[in-house]
């Protein structure tokens, strides 16, 4: 197909219905800026991977930035192509993980914080300003290294933390998650991870000058809590609906920023008229696809530069595109209970299995099988990054758990972030192939 239509359709707009979703959006635009203010009003600032126990930095006030959020918002910004020449130029490979490294390469970027001839920031919502501490987890052979040289472009100080791996692999952690954590884990290996906060706490300290206040990290602690909760409830109450009111168009982005804003009582707020929306249209018998007759699951992460994809089979054949991760695992792998008891216990609980309920076979396999299930799923559309080697998740043994029970997959490679080898046309068809091919005449 033309260039010029090729990139048309992948900038078509997705059609968002919740005023949640909305919400979400514009609450992290303002954020943003008061952010920006504070850091160039001297405050340290951190960038933070994904999975870094991020309510220690809630709870001593030091403003962050999560990586994963930072990279969604330049891919739908779609500046990773000059991003990743900017990389290519410098002499570094262009196809590291895109995830971990658009921040990175963002930092190369000369114009990031400049204005066009009209007013207009170049970079995406005025560029990411300088933190003064990046922080990751040595989760990836590959994510230490970007990070650091991501903390040298921007004159931050680098921090790693350990990973430990389990010793014993329950198959339905999401069952012992909120509150039978000493059963889901090795004890030895909450023990290290309780020490491992200790130390980022008095790094913490030492740099910033703020102190750390455990009181203040309970309160945290049950703020997040209560806001996934109320996912839990969202969660639920869109599978037992036939037809759903609401699509993952909507369900992604609402979740998906919100969870870095977890901790506050905005973020709590937000998750409940979440749940109140789509529990109205539901009361009202309302549905996302009038016409829903196949429902899908997404696996891996959202495609931030080309939201349309999910809608572009509804019309067509009433499929669905109805579960994702984002709100499923707020739903099951952040809630710890009875936090009073020992709230730096609680935190170790939440932030070390999250590698393993996302990227380690059976964890995963078995919580995708059991929510599949739960979702009346039709067929699985499975996106496997390229250049990620924790995205590949043992996607083998997730497609057998699923096909074995019945439920087609469909597995392709792009990125989610980097739509340089997207083509709208191409996947498009692919999902079509699949739905006609085998999702139709499974469910006959």
């Amino acid at each position: 197909m033309a260039d010029g239509k090729k990139m048309a359709e992948s900038q078509s707009t997705a059609v968002k219905k919740l005023k949640a979703t909305a919400a979400a959006g514009a609450h992290q635009k303002e954020w943003f800026t008061g952010l920006k203010a504070r850091v160039e009003a001297g405050e340290d600032f951190g960038y933070l991977n994904a999975d870094v126990p991020m309510e220690v930095l809630r709870a001593m006030d030091i403003p962050f930035v999560v990586n994963q959020w930072w990279a969604a918002i330049c891919g739908a910004k779609r500046m990773t192509k000059k991003y990743y020449g900017l990389l290519r130029e410098a002499g570094y490979r262009d196809d590291l993980c895109s995830y971990c490294a658009t921040a990175f390469a963002e930092s190369l970027d000369p114009d990031d914080h400049k204005l066009d001839a009209e007013g207009r920031p170049l970079g995406p919502w005025g560029g990411l300003p300088d933190p003064t501490i990046a922080i990751t987890r040595l989760t990836c052979d590959c994510q230490s290294k970007i990070f650091e040289l991501f903390a040298q472009n921007h004159g931050a100080s680098f921090y790693a933390m350990e990973n430990t791996v389990a010793r014993k692999t329950p198959l339905k952690w999401f069952e012992l998650a909120p509150d039978r954590w000493e059963e889901l884990y090795d004890t030895d290996r909450l023990d290290t991870a309780v020490e491992e906060l200790k130390e980022l706490i008095r790094f913490l300290e030492m740099k910033t000058g703020k102190m750390f206040d455990i009181n203040k990290l309970e309160q945290v602690m049950n703020l997040i809590n209560e806001q996934e909760m109320w996912y839990k409830k969202t969660r639920d109450l869109i599978a037992a609906c036939h037809p759903v009111p609401v699509t993952v168009v909507d369900t992604i982005n609402a979740v998906m920023q919100a969870q870095w804003q977890r901790g506050t009582q905005w973020a709590a707020d937000h998750a409940k008229s979440l749940y109140e929306e789509v529990k109205a249209l539901a009361d009202k018998g309302e549905a996302a696809v009038p016409n829903e007759k196949y429902r899908l699951m997404w696996i891996g992460r959202g495609i931030w530069h080309d939201f349309s994809f999910y809608q572009r089979f509804e019309q067509k054949y009433g499929a669905v595109f109805m579960w994702s991760m984002y709100l499923a695992m707020g739903a099951d792998a952040y809630i710890r209970n009875h936090v009073e008891a020992d709230p730096l216990r609680a935190l170790a609980a939440r932030y070390i299995g999250m590698e393993d309920f996302l990227h380690m076979p059976p964890w995963n396999s078995q919580w995708y099988l059991q929510q599949a299930a739960q979702n009346d799923i039709d067929g699985v559309v499975y996106m496997v990054p390229e250049n990620c080697m924790q995205a590949v998740e043992g996607s083998y043994f997730i497609k057998k758990a699923l096909e074995d029970a019945g439920i087609p997959v469909l597995i392709f490679k792009a990125d989610p972030v980097d739509a340089r080898k997207w083509n709208a046309d191409t996947m498009t068809g692919l999902v079509e192939e699949f739905i006609e091919q085998r999702v139709i005449p499974n469910k006959k």
